[in-house]
Parts: structure tokens; sequence; C-alpha cells
């Protein structure tokens, strides 16, 4: 069953008021997780901020001005500050509002914590200027930014019990959270190759850069020349990335209605950015596909009704049939 805090003392001021600085700090700079996050209840929902007040802090360092080494020793201390939190030597008057509620989050469901070594792991990949080959080369990446971000999230959601044929299907469930997150990944790569190419990292398969024509330098000078597929490149990914949604989406029958339409919402806008690009490949290259606000409200509600995660049930239930 989902983690519960029966029998658990309430939160002290000092926490509420940490969880209350993460919670701030995802609503202000979580342009689509927080409209998933907003379904939850409250305890879930304060969990899911501290995680992502924690990861954005991490990304924050590998993105920002400083120079490599200053990075590098930023993600260490990082780093430790995780082992003093796995360790519950975090004091709730401490200091770092971020430390505070990732510990009693930590306390509170079991969140697997090591996923959050893995996403300081990936970050240090983008300060080291790593680059991909192959997709089983980018996989690895994926899964220490995205993956692991997927496994920490169902710490907190936990699963239904489930029992006869799906109880083998339910003991996959961290798998198709990591997959998941690798759907998620791979779309936010395509809809910021441009940023990102101006940054000097190009996250796309070098094997699949060179099977359409397409050189990384040419993903931060717009339109793509004569000769470069650059539409067939974006499409061969984005059937990619909706393989992984396919297989990722079978977790949600798994969760509860709540946490399954929080999944649902931030997944299903995804899914609808993925699709503006595969209508329009080339507009990545102008600029961030985004999708309209009320749109991403309308997927949230669609969320919370249900009907993302019975489409994706009754669909796994033709394919064991």
């Amino acid at each position: 069953m989902s983690p519960t805090v029966e029998g658990q003392p309430h939160a002290s001021a000092a926490v509420l008021a940490a969880y209350s600085y993460c919670e701030a700090v995802t609503g202000t700079q979580a342009r689509n997780f927080a409209y998933g996050i907003r379904l939850l209840p409250a305890e879930k929902r304060q969990a899911m901020s501290a995680l992502y007040a924690f990861s954005r802090r991490v990304d924050d360092i590998g993105d920002g001005p400083l120079p490599p080494e200053a990075k590098l020793a930023r993600l260490e201390d990082t780093r430790a500050l995780l082992a003093r939190v796995r360790a519950g030597d975090v004091a709730e008057d401490d200091t770092d509002p971020v430390a505070v509620a990732l510990d009693h989050a930590a306390s509170r469901f079991p969140i697997p914590l090591g996923g959050l070594d893995e996403l300081i792991d990936g970050v240090l990949m983008d300060v080291r200027g790593a680059t991909y080959e192959t997709w089983e080369d980018l996989k690895v990446y994926c899964r220490c930014v995205a993956g692991a971000i997927g496994r920490l999230s169902l710490g907190v959601f936990g699963t239904v019990d489930t029992t006869g044929p799906g109880a083998r299907e339910a003991a996959r469930a961290s798998e198709y959270a990591d997959t998941l997150g690798l759907a998620l990944q791979l779309t936010n790569i395509l809809r910021d190759v441009r940023e990102d190419a101006g940054n000097g990292r190009t996250y796309l398969p070098a094997e699949d850069l060179a099977k359409f024509g397409c050189e990384p330098a040419l993903l931060a000078a717009g339109p793509a020349p004569a000769g470069a597929d650059f539409a067939g490149l974006v499409h061969h990914e984005v059937r990619r990335a909706r393989s992984l949604f396919a297989e990722g989406y079978r977790l949600l029958p798994m969760l509860d209605r709540r946490s399954g339409a929080c999944v649902a919402a931030m997944a299903g806008i995804y899914r609808r950015l993925l699709d503006r690009i595969e209508r329009e490949p080339e507009a990545v290259l102008r600029g961030r596909v985004s999708l309209p606000v009320r749109e991403k409200a309308y997927v949230a509600v669609r969320g919370l009704s249900g009907l993302d995660a019975r489409t994706v049930s009754r669909r796994t239930a033709r394919r064991r049939a």
C-alpha cells in the first residue's frame, strides 16, 4: 500500500516552514512538474517538493556560470549534504530548509535516496562535457538525471496492493518509473536542442546525427542547411520517445488515484509537447517549444479524472490478450 503518516508526530513549525520554502521553489521554477504535484495530498506534495528543490539545486549548479572546478566542488558539497540526510544528521533548526524538508520526507516515505546520488553523477557528466555516441550511451545519462527521479517519486507514491496475475507486473513498477523518466528526458532534449547546443552541449547520439546528415553545429545555427534531414532526425527520436512512454505508462494502474493523476498530468504535458515537436520539427531550432497554460491545466484535469489511467489500462489489457 502507499505509505502513510499514521502513528507519526505532526511536522513541527520548523519542518512546515522548510516544506513551504520547497513548495515555493517548485511553484516558481517548475514549468511542468508543479501541475502534477498539485493533485497530490498534502504530505506527498510536500515530499515531492522537497525532492524537486534538492534536484533543482543540483541542476542549477550544473547550469550556472561558475567555472567547472567550482561546480565540481559545489556538487561534492551537495553530495555531502545528501550523506547527512541519509544518516539522519539534519536538525529541524538547520539553516538549510531543503535539507530539513528532505530529511523529514525521507523519514516519512521509503525514498531511495541513492537516486539523488545518481542525479549528481548525471550533472557531473554535464560539467565534464560528456558526449554520447549511441542511444545506449545516452540512456546512461538519462537514467541518472530523469530515470532516478522516477524511482525517487515512486518512493513517495507507493503502489496499490496487487495480487494474482498482476503481482508480477507490479514488481516492475520501479522499472516502469525509470522508463517514464527516460521518455520525459528525451522529450526535454528535443525541446531544448538549440539552447543546449548554444551552451556547447549535444545530447542527441552522434550516430543518429550522422545518419541524418546533421552536424552538432547546425543545432545552434537556426534553420537546417540543405542536405541535412533534421525532420528525419526529430521523427526518429520522437518514435523512440513514444515507445518509452508506452512502456512507462504501464506504471499508472499500479498507483492510487491521486498519485496516478499526478503522473498522468506530468507525462501528458510532455506527450503533448512531443506531438507539437513532431508536427513541426524545425520549431525547436527557432526557440523553446511550450504548451499554453490552459492546455497544461486541461491535461491536469484529465489526469485527475482518471481518463489517462483508464486508457492505459485498456491498452495494457489488450496487449496481454
